[in-house]
């Protein structure tokens, strides 16, 4: 079963038309969505999306300013797109042309871009013809309770571990460990925290 929540009263019919009856998402609970994303497919892309997810394209009732809606591209055959329960998603572009997995309890903040694909070959040294290349990919795992603050980019091939923060504008090129504040261009661990005793 699944509800969306929503403040454009077109969406739902948006949604029901132009996706769910193309079967590319997954609905595992209600979602919650403020604006309307831009969702977009091709051939057998999937976007599975958990229970109380939030999508926040209206910039007028968050903190910081949003340059574009929340984006959700599949843009390969097969892609996949998953969003765990809870997760927070506020004005961010997350363009999969494999898998891009993001946990339970995430905060993505403004305008962060997330992808697991350059788009393009570095063709060196046959340089005239990268224009015709399109890269490869290597999947994202984003785990659960992760906060990525805004205007931050996470390269293809990364895991940022469970609990951890990227600061703002960083460029996460590099695996993040679990329970770590980290931040910069190039990213660098800021400092580890010890994990919650149970």
């Amino acid at each position: 079963m699944y509800s969306l929540i929503y403040k454009t009263r077109s969406f739902w019919g948006y949604i029901k038309v132009k996706y769910f009856y193309k079967k590319h998402i997954v609905f595992k609970g209600k979602i919650n969505i403020s604006g309307i994303p831009s969702l977009i497919f091709k051939e057998n892309g999937q976007l599975i999306i958990g229970s109380n997810v939030s999508l926040k394209s209206n910039k007028d009732s968050y903190h910081l300013h949003m340059y574009a809606p929340v984006k959700l591209m599949a843009d390969r055959k097969d892609a996949v797109i998953e969003i765990g329960d809870n997760t927070r998603i506020n004005g961010a572009c997350i363009h999969a042309y494999k898998k891009i997995s993001i946990g339970k309890n995430c905060l993505i903040a403004a305008n962060c871009q997330i992808f697991d694909g350059n788009g393009h070959d570095i063709s060196f040294p046959d340089v005239e013809n990268r224009i015709n290349t399109v890269g490869k990919a290597r999947k994202i795992l984003i785990e659960d309770n992760v906060w990525i603050g805004a205007n931050s980019m996470v390269f293809p091939g990364v895991t940022i571990g469970y609990g951890s923060v990227i600061g703002a504008g960083s460029i996460v090129n590099r695996d993040i460990p679990r329970m770590c504040l980290a931040g910069g261009n190039p990213v660098q661990i800021i400092k580890q925290f010890e994990e919650k005793q149970q």
